[in-house]
């Protein structure tokens, strides 16, 4: 079963990260935003917004920006950049815009891919309603998420527990 880590991003020796497969100048930028993180939160969100606008169909970027504002508390802000990278994941993978009526094997077993980004980012998604205090909304995204059989690919089991209240 592969781990539930994000989809195309993985920690490489040094301080890079490997986004995957994005365009070389989407790469420059998302560097130098996760290098802005800890000191200039606020640069950091312009660079990842530099990049989303120089390329809005460059998934990673829309995993940067949403963690980033869940990480700082901007909840509104994060829900907003979530749905727009699920919606961007969505397209790409050739899915019906409506998630609720997703079947399993309409999305790709590629971690890698579109698919998995999308299911991914029903896991934010859960986790950040969750933290909202929106309960019912951030189930809703957990029960898809078990439909599809994806719970444990996306890490969506941790979601579960912590809205389940088990530590």
């Amino acid at each position: 079963m592969p781990e539930a880590t994000p989809p195309k991003i993985r920690v490489t020796d040094g301080d890079l990260i490997n986004f995957g497969e994005v365009l070389p100048e989407v790469n420059e930028i998302l560097q130098r935003g996760v290098g802005l993180y800890r000191r200039d939160p606020e640069a950091a969100d312009r660079a990842f917004r530099e990049a989303l606008a120089l390329a809005p169909d460059q998934l990673p970027t829309y995993l940067c920006l949403y963690k980033i504002h869940t990480y700082q508390g901007n909840l509104d802000e994060a829900v907003a950049i979530a749905r727009a990278g699920l919606a961007e994941a969505t397209r790409q993978a050739g899915l019906d815009p409506d998630w609720q009526v997703w079947r399993a094997e309409q999305i790709s077993d590629d971690v890698n891919g579109p698919g998995h980004f999308a299911l991914y980012t029903m896991k934010a998604l859960a986790f950040i309603h969750l933290r909202r205090d929106e309960s019912g909304e951030s189930r809703r995204y957990l029960e898809k998420l078990a439909d599809l059989g994806a719970m444990e690919t996306v890490g969506g089991s941790v979601i579960a527990a912590l809205s389940a209240g088990v530590g």
